[in-house]
């Protein structure tokens, strides 16, 4: 495929335009953190976007799998997914990679005429957003289900306190 081709000849640029796209969606102070720290130990934030970013990015070229890319995906939509971002906030970074590669390739993409091999790059991508999307569902459900356990033992513990706990009578055992 000549577009892999191209994509693999500017493969820096577009992950590095990638990166920047995603930590654009934070808000501005938090985003000037992870471009500027570089250590995986006081940014492991930014090191996860950099590091699975170029995992995705080389699954992109080497032909997308579901049970090779659900890891890479995981591992940033886990992080939005805590950060209270929404479903659309949290998997927009898939389609940003759209517009990047229209606009560092575009042209020659035009000129090579890849337009076919083009709508099947945004096919697999569009793919990736739906893993994505159930990666952030499920993530989504887990803090949930965490928060429905927090306020029960919490309920429960209130209960315990004020001595509004009543045991329920079990079977007595038997005389023998």
């Amino acid at each position: 495929m000549k577009l892999k081709t191209l994509l693999a000849k500017h493969k820096s640029a577009l992950i590095s335009r990638w990166v920047d796209a995603i930590v654009e969606t934070y808000p501005s102070e938090t985003a000037k953190f992870l471009k500027n720290k570089k250590d995986q130990f006081s940014n492991p934030v930014g090191h996860t976007i950099v590091a699975e970013t170029q995992n995705l990015f080389d699954q992109l070229l080497e032909g997308v799998d579901r049970e090779k890319v659900t890891p890479f995906l995981d591992r940033i939509i886990r992080i939005r997914a805590i950060q209270e971002f929404t479903p659309s906030q949290a998997i927009s970074f898939v389609f940003s990679l759209k517009y990047i590669i229209r606009e560092v390739v575009g042209p020659e993409i035009d000129t090579e005429d890849l337009d076919q091999e083009l709508v099947d790059l945004e096919a697999t991508l569009d793919f990736m957003a739906l893993v994505a999307f159930d990666i952030y569902m499920s993530c989504r459900e887990q803090v949930y289900d965490i928060r429905a356990k927090e306020v029960q033992q919490n309920a429960f513990l209130l209960l315990k306190r004020a001595n509004l706990l009543v045991e329920k009578p079990g079977p007595k055992p038997e005389d023998s």
